[in-house]
């Protein structure tokens, strides 16, 4: 949130900069309307879920990995190409489980 809040206070003229009421009311006005998906959607937690555990493994373990290994493609040691395959072993298989677990959750509600 704070990356939306920051980019809308940007938008605030300079002359109304020194006030903090904008930025307060802002930053209130983002989390309301983040309640009111929340509270609207069904299955927003869930939803949440899937989206967490697809991209919390994909952008945390598999990428920076994947970097390192096609920047350093040469000069990486084959205990640090194994310990990076490994690495990337985990996340596929903790993202996939994650995944699985969530999918299963939502259509076990969808069926309820």
């Amino acid at each position: 949130m704070s990356p939306v809040a920051m980019s809308l206070e940007e938008l605030i003229p300079s002359s109304h900069l020194k006030s903090h009421v904008y930025a307060i009311a802002i930053r209130t006005a983002l989390v309301i309307s983040t309640l009111i998906v929340a509270l609207t959607i069904p299955f927003f937690g869930l939803v949440m879920s899937l989206i967490g555990s697809l991209l919390t493994m994909l952008v945390t373990l598999i990428l920076p990995c994947a970097c390192f290994l096609s920047i350093l493609r040469g000069k990486v040691t084959p205990f640090q190409g194994a310990l990076c395959c490994v690495i990337i072993l985990v996340g596929v298989v903790s993202s996939a489980f994650g995944t699985y677990s969530a999918l299963s959750k939502i259509i076990e509600n969808l069926r309820s």
